[in-house]
């Protein structure tokens, strides 16, 4: 190798190094630490510390490289010397430590408390198809529970994506409120969690859902709606029946602006002509509003739809996280592992917020410091 090749390599070498700086200069306080006390790096054989593991794990969580070329990549990078196997078996540690630092992360990143429910823990729901890269990647559906306080992943189940979406993939236990989209809305789910003592909040579908009201009459939705204010929310209350009686709920709404009506529209028809469909004059009216369905009893309108303006804020870091998913090869047969891929990948979610956030608090040229313990950051 000429002397002016290896001068270039050290050059991309100390670049490297020096955005890697970055990054652990924006890890919360004690990560190293952490990586000790959760069990993540109990021995550093193969690797020369915790920022070393963690620099190896994020080529697999970010860059979406299978296990064997992660551990191929960091040989060449003068990183780590390890098998694939072995570092599974690192991944597998990890979980509690991505959850312990994703966490303080996102408390430093929101300014906002999801204390609106006293005494109740939130925890929200989902599910998305991930299909791997490449000639011999599959396609499965990943269901994941999440805790709105901490953004701990609680549980993670990989299915065939033959198998829907649905809350009864989920051990609800009692006093929790389970929150989703509408895709997870269904009697069935409804009914599969407060049968164990917890409640729900989630996005109205109609389709899945039918409702009635007090008479046992159709509850007719839009008649109601219409009589909103621009930001006027409302509360009424209809019954939910299904083959084992019927369950009180309350329906929530607030009317968009019109800005907010006009975007909303043309996405929906956006979809549907890529879809080929013609879109139900209800369903561009409907646009117009936030609906959603609880089975909260004494909660106010406005308490339950700040509740789901919380979880809209934080959709947007999932939105992240959903792009994220899509990169990677995970090990389903391994529970362990799956799970600690996904808190992986929630937590790397939250740097790039934290990186998103701090380059816009300070400057255009650079990361002049990290940002003080207990200050909140503008996010975008």
């Amino acid at each position: 190798m000429r002397d002016d090749e290896e001068g270039c390599d050290e050059e991309v070498t100390a670049r490297l190094d020096e955005d890697w700086g970055v990054i652990e200069s924006l890890l919360p306080l004690g990560w190293q630490e952490a990586a000790r006390s959760t069990g993540a790096l109990r021995r550093e054989r193969g690797f020369d510390g915790p920022g070393t593991l963690l620099r190896v794990l994020m080529m697999h969580l970010v860059d979406g490289c299978s296990l064997r070329e992660t551990v191929v990549r960091a040989r060449a990078g003068g990183l780590a010397d390890v098998s694939d196997v072995a570092l599974l078996n690192r991944l597998r540690g990890c979980g509690e430590w991505f959850r312990w630092m994703g966490e303080r992360i996102s408390r430093q990143l929101s300014s906002d408390s999801v204390e609106v429910l006293p005494g109740r823990r939130v925890r929200l729901v989902d599910a998305t198809v991930v299909c791997e890269p490449g000639a011999t990647g599959s396609t499965w559906r990943l269901h994941y529970l999440i805790d709105l306080t901490t953004l701990a992943c609680e549980h993670v189940e990989v299915t065939s994506p033959e198998v829907g979406e649905s809350l009864t993939m989920f051990d609800a236990k009692e006093g929790d409120v389970l929150m989703a989209d509408r895709g997870l809305a269904s009697r069935r789910g409804i009914r599969h969690v407060i049968d164990r003592g917890g409640d729900v909040v989630v996005r109205v579908n109609l389709t899945n859902v039918p409702l009635e009201n007090s008479e046992g009459g159709e509850f007719k939705l839009l008649p109601r709606l219409r009589k909103l204010l621009v930001g006027q929310a409302a509360a009424w209350p209809a019954v939910m029946r299904d083959d084992r009686g019927t369950v009180p709920v309350r329906v929530c709404a607030i009317k968009k602006s019109a800005e907010q009506t006009r975007k909303e529209r043309e996405r929906i028809l956006w979809h549907a002509n890529k879809k080929g469909i013609k879109t139900k004059p209800q369903t561009l009216e409907m646009a117009g509003y936030i609906v959603v369905l609880t089975t909260l009893a004494d909660a106010e309108a406005k308490a339950i739809l700040e509740l789901y303006r919380y979880r809209w804020q934080i959709e947007l870091a999932f939105k992240r996280l959903k792009s994220l998913l899509q990169l990677g090869h995970l090990k389903k047969t391994d529970p362990p592992g799956a799970k600690a891929w996904l808190q992986g990948k929630l937590f790397v979610a939250a740097l790039i917020e934290l990186l998103i956030a701090t380059g816009e608090r300070f400057s255009p040229w650079g990361y002049l410091q990290t940002p003080s313990k207990g200050t909140p950051l503008p996010m975008a």
